[in-house]
């Protein structure tokens, strides 16, 4: 007879001081605090920073008496045999994957037992098996998920798919219109709301349409890089598919000739979304860029966002930590769109938020939700600009303030002025390297002298893409070598290593990215440099003898230690 392998339940706190998690003074503080709150234990632990979700997916393990799976074990299940027995749906609706079938016995995988006791009951009826549990972390078990709904057709779109979109009403409220999509809908709308559901399932940054000669061509950003979504589409579906985005934006579909840029919000299993969009005409009609903006990462738990997690070097790390303790100045930090810098700020705001100091932010849009810190969104619409928010932030008498980025004179003027009148300033403005900044700010008409006493650091910033355990050793011939600006004889004890390939990576080569970092601190002695004028090569031969590890430097050294491939080095940073 079929059955299901009964599980039996020990305490959590127990476990946890056991297993070597937490200590029973941390127990005891988060049981204080569930009592009040009434949520999850496990959740709580989590906020707290006692925990992370493999460290929860172990206790529940123990205290259910189940086996526990990490990623390893998560990687040999075979997509095209097993996952086949459970439906796409239903996996996502009851949050349950299919681990091993051994005989008789069906090992499913999920993240609380509990939660599933009745579904595998029927199971285990249905198909006269034996259920037995194997626990994976609530994170792991979600970002299958995400990979197995994301290996849908991108073209394919059920009824329930529909995306009800968000709107901002003139009282500052949000509106939701929820609309079912009807058998006889335009597959336009399925199109465009399947291509946005797939590119948030793959982790992309950014949606791409682009209007060729070939067709219409779909690509998403992941990781910094662009892939092509699906073969390209008839030309002629381009029209409905921008009138839709436009829509979407509150844009004048009737307007194909300037560009346009707007915005608009969706939900998406129960959380928001924002989305930035902007539209270009071009010979072969309108292109489109979709900038998303996922609030799934917007509230971290506490002490999620840390500096010592940038996997940056001891010594920059301490370098970097001296100077957001400073008591004013400013914190500068450049780079392109997308390079992670406000990613950076929030983690060295992280570290320093504490009940006897004062935080306020002025951004667009608020990217992460951290307690603690009061937050602002830009509203240009209401007339609520960076520069106007940032003068009345200053009434509030804060501490440190972070100004999401330096766009214009007025803003760069204020900040730098708040700066010089004892309040610590984080900020990023967009230049190439450290020493592009002070051109960038005079281009703004910024006087130097205020510019340079206000500065405390610059740290410029890129992303590198590291390589999955997949990778594989290479041989780099010294003409290469040469080519990318290293010496043959200093590296020809170095190891090299190039992107290979598996499903874990989905054949890229590469698992995420991290920072690199150019650190300038702006000592007497370099201020004076800089009021005198002197060369770009005087300051940076000072900056080299002062210990500024560069960006190129930052970028071999994780080439050295076999954490990225050269062509991704040479990718990211100049050759010199």
């Amino acid at each position: 007879m079929s059955s299901v392998r009964p599980v039996k339940k020990k305490k959590f706190g127990e476990i946890a001081v056991e297993l070597g998690f937490m200590t029973n003074e941390q127990v005891n503080n988060v049981l204080s605090r569930r009592s009040i709150t009434r949520r999850m234990l496990g959740q709580l632990c989590i906020e707290e920073g006692y925990l992370d979700y493999e460290m929860l997916a172990r206790i529940i393990a123990v205290q259910y008496s189940c086996k526990y799976a990490n990623l390893d074990d998560m990687q040999q299940i075979d997509d095209s045999a097993l996952i086949q027995l459970f439906d796409i749906d239903f996996m996502v609706k009851n949050k349950a994957i299919p681990f091993r079938l051994i005989d008789q016995l069906f090992e499913i995988a999920v993240a609380d037992p509990l939660d599933f006791m009745r579904v595998a009951e029927d199971i285990s009826f249905a198909t006269d098996l034996n259920i037995s549990f194997v626990v994976i972390s609530e994170k792991r078990l979600a970002d299958f998920l995400k990979n197995v709904e994301s290996s849908r057709d991108v073209l394919n779109i059920s009824d329930e798919m529909r995306l009800p979109i968000i709107r901002e009403s003139e009282k500052g409220e949000y509106e939701v219109s929820v609309e079912r999509i009807s058998a006889e809908e335009s597959p336009v709308v399925k199109l465009v709301d399947s291509t946005i559901l797939d590119a948030i399932n793959k982790k992309a940054s950014d949606i791409h349409l682009e209007s060729s000669e070939k067709g219409l061509i779909i690509r998403y950003r992941i990781d910094g890089m662009l892939y092509q979504a699906a073969e390209p589409l008839e030309l002629k579906n381009q029209n409905a598919v921008v009138s839709r985005l436009k829509v979407m934006s509150e844009l004048d579909i009737s307007e194909k000739r300037v560009p346009q840029d707007g915005r608009f919000k969706l939900k998406i299993k129960g959380r928001f979304v924002d989305f930035r969009i902007s539209i270009l005409p071009s010979i072969f009609g309108e292109n489109a860029v979709i900038r998303i903006l996922d609030q799934e990462r917007m509230t971290p738990a506490r002490n999620a966002l840390s500096l010592g997690d940038m996997g940056i070097p001891e010594q920059e790390l301490a370098r970097l930590r001296r100077q957001i303790k400073a008591p004013y100045g400013m914190f500068l930090m450049t780079g392109p769109t997308g390079s992670g810098k406000t990613t950076t700020l929030y983690r060295a705001l992280s570290e320093v938020n504490e009940n006897s100091i004062k935080v306020i932010t002025i951004e667009d849009p608020v990217e992460y939700q951290i307690p603690g810190i009061t937050q602002i969104a830009v509203n240009q619409k209401k007339g609520l600009t960076f520069s106007q928010g940032l003068r009345s932030i200053l009434r509030h008498d804060p501490d440190k303030i972070l100004v999401g980025e330096i766009r214009d004179a007025e803003t760069a003027a204020i900040a730098i002025q708040s700066a010089l009148t004892g309040h610590q300033v984080f900020t990023t403005v967009h230049a190439n390297s450290t020493f592009d900044v002070l051109h960038r700010f005079m281009h703004l008409g910024i006087d130097v002298f205020n510019l340079v006493a206000a500065l405390n650091c610059v740290v410029a910033q890129r992303l590198i893409r590291f390589l999955c355990s997949c990778k594989k050793k290479i041989q780099i011939s010294e003409e290469a070598m040469v080519e990318s600006g290293l010496d043959p004889v200093q590296w020809s004890d170095a190891i090299f290593y190039a992107p290979s390939g598996c499903p874990r990576c989905n054949g890229t080569g590469f698992e995420g990215r991290k920072a690199i970092l150019e650190h300038l601190e702006l000592d007497s002695r370099l201020k004076e440099m800089i009021l005198q004028k002197e060369s770009i090569s005087h300051l940076k031969k000072y900056a080299l003898e002062k210990g500024v590890v560069f960006l190129r430097d930052a970028a071999l050294y994780e080439v050295r230690h076999g954490i990225t491939s050269l062509d991704e080095a040479n990718r990211v940073t100049f050759i010199e």
